[in-house]
């Protein structure tokens, strides 16, 4: 059985099955990448908890790809991609071996990112063939930080890791077709957005943002995190975190920054940034 976060890899023929883990997240990034080399065909499998997104690195294959439903036998060069949302399976044969990178994406982290944005009804785009050398510079710094072992630190994979992510908003989403019953509206977040911004300092309770999205606080809670990717509290923990670093980059003190975005003191706020990002507040700057 397959475990989360693993992709299938089978060889042709008789060849018994290969199965690679994707590497683990760094941080709460939600983003990990894998170098892989195939000969002639492989299928994958993409877990429910990760999307995938393949980008190949030989100069030029003859491929024979299949996302879900769709087929296409095409010639295809450097900075092709491939991508394959949570659930669905893949497989590709090529004319000879072939080097591919895959970086896995958490669902909850894209959907977190398209709520900051305002793009809640944003659905990830099966993709069979097509270029994108903007997102294939941004997975080869993710690769080289990979195996390098992060040396860099936190800070430079959390920053590719965010361009990666804000890539795939910005490219390859769609806004969904199926009916928004059962999901969090635009209407609801905005008004829940702007609520935790203008009461930052403040005790911020469920109740308060289920009421502004006209539900119980018991629905509110599963419809938010099925929506959003996360649940109220770490929404509301994000939009202080964010508001405390824009403060914290403009030369404010940790202490009145903590006081200001609703942390109890600022070794609570230092303890937040080390926990999301991986860094000290003094890596801010």
């Amino acid at each position: 059985m397959t475990k989360p976060g693993e992709a299938i890899w089978m060889q042709r023929d008789d060849d018994p099955s290969a199965v690679y883990a994707a590497r683990t997240a760094q941080g709460e990034s939600g983003v990990s990448v894998t170098c892989l080399r195939f000969q002639r065909f492989a299928q994958f499998r993409a877990a429910p908890t990760q999307h995938l997104v393949f980008m190949q690195l030989s100069r030029r294959l003859r491929l024979d790809c299949r996302v879900a439903g769709g087929r296409l036998r095409h010639e295809q060069v450097t900075a092709g991609i491939a991508i394959v949302p949570a659930g669905v399976d893949a497989s590709v044969g090529s004319n000879t071996t072939a080097d591919v990178m895959v970086v896995a994406v958490k669902p909850g982290r894209l959907a977190l990112a398209a709520a900051d944005d305002l793009a809640v009804e944003a659905q990830l785009r099966e993709r069979i063939s097509g270029n994108d050398r903007t997102l294939l510079e941004i997975a080869r710094r993710l690769a080289a930080e990979t195996a390098t072992g992060g040396v860099s630190g936190l800070r430079l994979w959390n920053d590719a890791a965010n361009d990666f992510i804000n890539r795939l908003l910005e490219a390859h989403t769609r806004v969904g077709d199926a009916s928004p019953r059962g999901r969090l509206g635009l209407d609801a977040l905005r008004r829940i957005k702007d609520y935790v911004h203008a009461n930052l300092a403040e005790p911020i309770e469920v109740n308060d943002l289920a009421s502004l999205a006209g539900r119980s606080p018991f629905h509110f809670t599963r419809i938010f995190a099925r929506s959003i990717g996360v649940t109220p509290y770490r929404y509301v923990v994000h939009l202080r975190l964010q508001a405390a670093i824009d403060r914290i980059k403009s030369g404010m003190s940790l202490a009145q920054v903590a006081a200001d975005t609703g942390f109890s003191d600022q070794s609570h706020l230092s303890r937040w940034i080390r926990r999301v990002h991986g860094i000290a507040p003094s890596e801010l700057a």
